[in-house]
């Protein structure tokens, strides 16, 4: 539900929210106090260790783990036999995904666990350990991984929806639009057909995963992990293990990004099995070469466009057919890249299909906005061609054909208010948009939407005795949320920001909180905080009237403070919030406010983005001279971190269009499982990244707020692209832009 469905965003003057104070949680991390996953420890702790398997494919005869066990110091060896059976079959993946059962389906797939007295022994150990392998054929390109004679990872596993004779790899087909294509292709001056490439690429968090997990001999277990959601640690690790959820508690703790790639367990009902077997804690803690063969990247993709446009640049149709290869398990992101392809625009005719394809690699987990950055770098290039190609303004044409508010969207509904006009006008209107090149260099723009999420949410506020507040809320703080939480809290009450604290709650200590991701949090959680602070305000008010002696309703809440509606209620002198929470104990006792909901009315986000590169032509290198990221955040609630949202995304699809990729070689193994090898941008790679924040408030929040943190990774892989062909003067349809890539194509040209 939406608990209020009529934001007073446009109209309200805020105090608190939209200006910028210290983030909380600032001097924790720069003095190293802050703990994170890693950091946790426990009396007689021991340290865990998996075995991976060094093929992409292959049928696990046996393990022996007699000489394993032997080995001084090692106090549990674990293997899929270990596991109690499960029927649920997303479960049984993830299951799978954490410890191999009949076969080893990619290169550093687990297939064994053991805890020791020490790092040392672990690692002996696991060299103890003998497992027959039976190699089998392998693919792990999507495309080749679609052809009828590939090597089937998941025999009889397709969904009702993938017609019959295909490749026994593709899991599933999703379809989206309306109207009819041909027709509309038919009233174009030009259709361009153009298929595009993009490889999978890693979240690249500092942190790796990490869990500390103790079972008593009751049954009872907690664990201590950084996560994006402790709550669905605990119902996955439950499920697997076959244990109550209410037995298992999960503390998460600080965490050092995420990004999506810490939205499901890897080694956590690992540890807990490992633990329950020895009797003792147990720590895990991944490598970086752990972490790059065997936690989720995102999807690598194929994607065939086709679109009509008029000499005057009006788009009459367009088609586009994706491939996401999602690892070796089903559920690639390929759903939401359909739906999102297209999103950005207002058109009649549409039509977008998408393949889940499982291949012989890691399975691919979230990363920010998962699926719709592919999407908008085949649509967003195709039509920058088109209008490159009739003489016309790239920014002008996206002007032309943007959706707006009554725009029936490509995947099904009709948008609300929505900020994408905003942006592409204030993107016109901006510097950059006019600012003069110079030789080998081009400008590219690019749009990119998201959905956004809400879903569970529950949030408990508590007023002390000293009249100071505590926000408990159940999603790990991975953008900011303490701050907006505390700053939407202090608003609603009238308070000074610093008079509230907001912690994360363990899963014990509040009711089901979905994941941190989506963009979710700042919306649900803090539509949630906002009615938690209205409930509290409610019951602050009856306390009010109680001890003047006049009914609940002749006292309103007004700066902090409850004060009688008129004269005629009494001639009372307002009570702070600090005076109630003094009396409190004389008036009925604690006052709090909760709220728990399944939110509803997130609103949907649009950004544009503009991007100027640099060409060597000599060595095909590619330098990012200026960006500028341009995005409606319906309610800036503290623009440092909506900045930063924006600036994080840039760069993070600066990096997937010009130099990130997993590399697998033809032996079907990991080539660059390290960021030596695998390069995300550093400082000197970039410019310093322009924001231009929009306001136009989401009416599904009582403040008008819209999450940001998926938005800003969409358009950058076009942006880039863009830029680069109007540089060069070759289009290149395959990213990374890699110096060897780019130099090719110049020559070749």
């Amino acid at each position: 539900m939406a608990l209020d469905n009529k934001t007073d965003a446009g109209k309200r003057q805020f105090k608190i929210v939209g200006t910028r104070p210290l983030r909380p949680d600032g001097v924790d991390k720069v003095t190293g106090r802050a703990r994170f996953g890693a950091d946790m420890s426990a009396p007689g702790m021991l340290v865990g260790a998996v075995l991976r398997s060094p093929h992409p494919h292959a049928q696990i005869r046996s393990i022996d783990t007699t000489r394993a066990r032997a080995l001084p110091g090692v106090h549990a060896v674990v293997t899929r036999a270990d596991f109690p059976t499960v029927d649920d079959a997303a479960i049984a993946d993830i299951l799978d995904n954490c410890m191999a059962g009949d076969k080893a389906l990619y290169d550093g797939h687990a297939v064994a666990a053991v805890a020791a007295a020490s790092g040392a022994v672990a690692r002996h150990a696991l060299e103890l350990i003998a497992v027959d392998y039976a190699p089998l054929p392998f693919v792990t390109d999507v495309d080749a991984a679609m052809k009828p004679d590939a090597p089937a990872l998941h025999p009889s596993r397709a969904d009702e929806t993938v017609p019959p004779g295909l490749s026994a790899n593709v899991m599933a087909r999703h379809q989206f639009g309306h109207g009819d294509i041909e027709a509309g292709l038919a009233a174009a001056d030009r259709v361009l057909e153009r298929s595009y490439r993009t490889e999978a690429t890693h979240q690249g968090y500092i942190e790796p995963h990490a869990c500390l997990a103790s079972v008593g001999p009751d049954g009872k277990a907690d664990l201590w992990c950084c996560t994006q959601g402790q709550y669905m640690v605990r119902n996955t690790c439950a499920a697997i293990l076959g244990m109550e959820q209410g037995s298992l508690r999960v503390t998460p703790s600080e965490i050092g990004g995420g990004f999506g790639g810490k939205t499901t367990v890897f080694l956590e009902p690992v540890a807990l099995l490992l633990s329950k077997k020895a009797g003792r804690p147990v720590k895990m803690v991944m490598s970086r070469d752990e972490v790059f063969r065997a936690s989720g990247p995102t999807a690598s993709t194929s994607i065939d466009v086709r679109i009509g446009m008029t000499k005057d640049g009006r788009i009459t149709a367009g088609f586009a057919e994706l491939r996401y290869q999602g690892g070796a398990y089903p559920g690639s992101p390929v759903d939401m890249g359909s739906m999102s392809a297209f999103a950005p625009y207002d058109l009649e005719h549409v039509k977008t299909i998408g393949w889940d394809v499982v291949t012989n690699r890691p399975k691919q987990a979230a990363y920010r906005a998962p699926g719709a950055p592919m999407a908008a770098f085949a649509v967003e290039s195709a039509i920058d061609e088109l209008a490159r190609g009739f003489g016309l303004d790239p920014l002008e044409v996206r002007l032309k054909n943007a959706a707006r508010e009554g725009t029936r969207a490509s995947y099904g509904p009709t948008f609300p208010a929505i900020g994408l006009e905003a942006t592409l006008r204030a993107a016109k209107d901006h510097p950059h948009w006019s600012a003069p090149l110079g030789p080998n260099q081009g400008r590219g723009v690019a749009c990119g939407f998201w959905f956004n999420f809400g879903g569970d949410t529950c949030v408990s506020l508590n007023i002390t005795p000293d009249g100071t507040v505590t926000v408990s809320e159940g999603n790990p703080d991975i953008g900011g949320s303490r701050a907006s939480m505390s700053m939407m809290a202090a608003e609603e009450l009238g308070i000074p920001y610093e008079k509230v604290r907001t912690i994360i709650a363990d899963t014990g200590s509040l009711g089901q909180n979905d994941v941190t991701d989506g963009s979710r949090v700042t919306f649900a959680v803090g539509l949630a905080t906002i009615e938690a602070a209205r409930a509290a305000k409610r019951e602050m008010c009856k306390r009010a009237a109680q001890v003047w002696g006049i009914d609940a309703d002749a006292v309103i809440w007004e700066d902090g403070a409850v004060r009688p509606v008129s004269p005629n209620a009494g001639k009372h002198p307002p009570m702070t919030l600090a005076e109630i929470a003094a009396i409190a104990s004389n008036t009925g006792g604690p006052i709090a406010g909760h709220c728990e909901v399944n939110a509803e009315g997130a609103g949907v986000s649009f950004g544009t983005h503009i991007a100027d590169t640099e060409v060597d032509p000599e060595t095909g290198a590619v330098k990012i001279l200026r960006y500028t990221v341009l995005q409606d955040a319906g309610k800036a609630v503290h623009p440092d971190y909506v900045e930063g949202q924006f600036q994080g995304g840039a760069v993070q699809g600066i990096g997937w269009a010009l130099n990130e990729e997993y590399i697998y070689g033809d032996d079907g193994r990991l080539q660059n499982a390290g960021f030596l090898d695998y390069r995300i941008p550093v400082a000197s790679d970039l410019p310093m990244i322009d924001t231009v924040i929009l306001e136009i408030p989401n009416p599904g929040h009582p403040y008008g707020v819209r999450g940001v943190g998926e938005t800003p990774i969409v358009p950058p892989l076009a942006a880039v692209a863009n830029a680069v062909s109007h540089a060069t003067g070759v289009r290149l349809t395959h990213l990374p832009i890699s110096p060897p890539r780019l130099l090719a194509a110049i020559r070749a040209k």
